[in-house]
This record gives structure tokens, sequence and C-alpha cells, in this order.
């Protein structure tokens, strides 16, 4: 610990500017700007190398915090490198999307604002790219094992490059024209410039990787020839099955899901298109739904120069402090303000879509809404509360309800539990012998450090079914945590 008073001599929590709201919503560049490294290094000085680090406990990684933080403040970046990533292939990912659980178990955010640990990881690995530390690590032996990752999101690229170090032949197959997953088409590029996903695929394909995109399994190739040709599966799909509405009026155009939407931005961005089908110029746009997707899609309406942006919540707002409900170290559920919030809009809560209205060429014109009573049989609806706002454009951002069903899981066969998930045992194997499942396809819709821990275990386990002994592969997620066998 290079300053024992460091959190009693630096009390403040100091985040990276982010750019101004006029200037950013005329573009599609990351929010924030680059950190000043001095102000980085005072606030790794906070962190109190805590005798029980309970953010290792936060994070689903188990990233090792306190070393590399003590590591930034003694200026040994390229040192704080190598304990960032023995635990984390793609700190750049999660530094800009992860919604930091780590934080919230902070020992020092008892009492103080937490340590700014997200942002400290997202500067170490910004450096060590600028620098040249970030380097391809292929094997020194190959074992002559193929293994096929199904889905190119962050279960399936650290599972990829997990695999690949350990000497075997690994092909990643991904049924959308790029590989990144949700990364790659459900990020806005304000979140996330896919600069940095492009920039990681290449150390991976030097590293002996090989990428197959516009490949859906189960459909351009059967499971039974993936099977034929490789030793073990993993599967890394995400949980892509939309949850709908069953509104009157779904089917009025101009109603869509966050996921038809938001990919034709990105596309835009990549320059595939030159403008977008679905585009909230000029039009009132109503996003359904308070979370992360949500607040992306508010983002992007905003981007595109929507004239008024309002997002919907069934549930209460949720409170400004963490609720007695909640302890600490755990994660809270408070009430936020991201930066696409921060860029105009309102925010209703506690209020439900009754219907869709439509105008006479049968597109969406208005929407009808009612004040809603948490019960404890769920939502009623507050007598005299029903009225309408205007809608030219809708957007469902309600989450995902599981792994879709139709295609490689019903050929494969594999096992699913209640909630219509992939069953897997403590290794990550599956019901189906060599094939093993990580990430949402088997946790249902998590966050990406789980995404990330799960393909990691996986890998591990995989290559211990390849090997037929132990492995030197690192298993990210304790035992404890891990899933358990189905009975």
């Amino acid at each position: 610990m290079a300053d024992p008073k460091g959190f009693l001599k630096i009390t403040e929590r100091e985040l990276p500017t982010r750019r101004p709201v006029d200037v950013r919503i005329q573009d599609w560049r990351e929010v924030y700007e680059e950190a000043d490294r001095g102000t980085v290094v005072k606030q790794a000085s906070r962190c109190m190398d805590c005798g029980i680090p309970f953010c290792h406990n936060g994070c689903p990684l188990g990233n090792l915090i306190p070393e590399w933080n003590d590591l930034v403040h003694r200026h040994d970046w390229g040192e704080a490198i190598e304990r960032l990533h023995a635990t984390n292939n793609f700190p750049e990912f999660t530094g800009r999307l992860c919604p930091a659980p780590c934080e919230s178990a902070c020992v020092l955010g008892i009492n103080q604002p937490a340590v700014t640990i997200k942002n400290v990881e997202n500067s170490i690995i910004d450096r060590a790219w600028e620098e040249g530390w970030v380097r391809p690590q292929p094997p020194e032996v190959r074992t002559g094992k193929k293994v096929a990752v199904v889905g190119s999101g962050p279960a399936g690229l650290a599972a990829a490059q997990q695999l690949t170090r350990a000497g075997h032949d690994v092909t990643v197959f991904e049924r959308a024209d790029r590989i990144g997953g949700l990364l790659r088409y459900g990020i806005p590029e304000f979140k996330m410039e896919k600069r940095h996903i492009d920039r990681r695929l290449g150390q991976m394909r030097a590293e002996g990787t090989e990428f197959r995109s516009g490949v859906d399994v189960g459909t351009d190739i059967t499971v039974e020839e993936l099977r034929a040709q490789h030793d073990a599966v993993v599967l890394t799909g995400g949980a892509t099955a939309w949850r709908e509405l069953p509104a009157t009026g779904r089917e009025l155009d101009g109603v869509h899901q966050a996921m038809e939407y938001l990919p034709q931005a990105n596309r835009v961005q990549e320059g595939d298109i030159e403008a977008a089908e679905i585009d909230a110029a000029g039009k009132d746009v109503i996003v359904i739904g308070g979370g992360d997707t949500g607040a992306d899609c508010v983002g992007t309406a905003h981007r595109q120069g929507a004239a008024s942006v309002t997002q919907l919540e069934i549930m209460p707002k949720p409170p400004a402090e963490r609720p007695h409900a909640q302890p600490w170290p755990t994660m809270p559920m408070v009430y936020k303000v991201s930066t696409a919030h921060e860029e105009g809009g309102k925010r209703l809560y506690s209020v439900n879509t009754v219907e869709f209205l439509g105008d006479e060429q049968g597109r969406v014109r208005a929407l009808k809404l009612v004040d809603v009573e948490r019960t404890d049989s769920g939502f009623e609806p507050v007598p005299g509360s029903e009225r309408e706002i205007p809608a030219g454009l809708v957007t469902l951002a309600m989450g995902f309800v599981g792994p879709e069903k139709a295609g490689m899981l019903e050929q494969l066969g594999v096992e699913l539990d209640g909630r219509g998930n992939v069953v897997r045992d403590a290794d990550y194997a599956t019901s189906v012998d060599g094939v093993f499942c990580a990430g949402d396809m088997g946790r249902g819709q998590s966050l990406i450090v789980w995404a990330i821990a799960e393909g990691r275990s996986a890998a591990a386990g995989a290559d211990r079914y390849l090997r037929g002994e132990d492995t030197a592969l690192p298993t990210a997620i304790p035992p404890t945590e891990r899933p358990l066998t189905a009975s």
C-alpha cells in the first residue's frame, strides 16, 4: 500500500469530464473525455488495501483491484496491466460498459464516495494499448484439438481467447455479418466506439483464433456437422429472445423492439447504410423500459434529432440513497442519471401502457397510459389516471426472456431449466457430451462481467474435458457461485 492515508488526504471522488451535451449529441463519439492520468493516480491512492477486499466479491471476475490501484499509485502502469489482464481479458469493454458492482462493495463507500475503480481500470488498459503493451500471446504448443465457440459476444470472445492460448484450434461462429455480438450492434457508439472491439480482434487473430461471421449454426451449418468437425463446442449465443408487450395496437408501424432500432444506428456508423430505416428524427419518441437498453435508446434518439423523448418504467422511482433492504456490500437499486438522461427527455415511473393508438395510415400516433400502484398481487391501475401522450416512434426495451430455442438448441437437445436457459454443471458442461455453455444463454440476461467470467470458466471446463486432466486455465468464478449440477 503506497499511501496508507490516501483516502484521508483525498476525499473527493473525481471522474473524467463528460463532453458538453450540446456538443456530444451532434456526433457519435464516446461521451467522456480522456482521463487526466495525474487525477487517476490520486484517485487510485484512495484505495485502502482492505484486509478483506470486498470489491473482489463484488466483481464476478475477481479482479485484483487493490493490487492494480496500488501499482497505478506507484506509477507502475506496466505491471498494473499485467495484474488487470490476469483476471479480465477485455478491460476496455468492462471499463466502459460495466455498472461497477465492485464500487458498490468498496469498503471506503461505507461512509465516503467509493474509489473510482472502473475509471482506474479503463485508464490502465487505454495506456497499455497506447504504449504497445498489449501484444498477442500465441500458445507455445498446439494440442491439435478443435473447438467451436458459437456466439461472439463477451462470453464467446473470452472463452475463445482462453482456449486458443491453451493451445487448441478455436473457431468462433457468429450469425451476424461482423464479430462482436451485442457489443457490436447492441451497444451504441457513444458508449463504446467499435474500434475497441476491432483492436482486440486483431490481437486474437494474431494468437490463432479463427472467426467466421455470417454463419447461423443450426441453419447454415447443422449441429451434426459442427460436432463432427470439432472436439468440443462452447455455446455463448446470449439471451436474445426479447420480451414482448402484448398491448392492443402493438402491430402498428413505428412500434419496434430496441434490438431492431439500435443495430441500425450502429450500421450507419459502420458505413453499411446511409440512413437508418427506423429513425427518430423529428418524432416524439417513447422508450418503454427503464434499464440500460432503454437509456441507449434515449441517447440514440437524441443524436438522431428526436422532437421529444420520454422513457417509461412500470416500477416506482428508485430512492436516491441505498435502501435499508439492500445493505452494503450489495449492489443497490438507486436512482441514476446516465449520460443519455443528461441530454434531455422525461422519465415517467409507475406507469403502464394500456394501448398503442394509430392513425389512418396504420402508424402509431399516441400511447394510452395509466398510473399503477404496486401490490402483493402485481400492479394495479390507479382509477382516473388514464391519459394519452403523443408518439411517432416507440421502442420496447423491456429486457430478454432467455435464449432462442429454434434451430441450434432444439437440434442439440440440451436440457433447459424452468426459465428456458441452458442447464450447465459446475464445469459449464451441458447435458450433451462435449458441449459447454457460458454467459446469458445459461445464466439469463446479466452483466458483461458475468459474461466474461463465465466465458473464462467454461474455457477451463472445456480444456479439462479435452485434456482429460486438470488444467492450468483459471476459473474466474468461485465454486460456491458456479452453476449447480442439474438433478
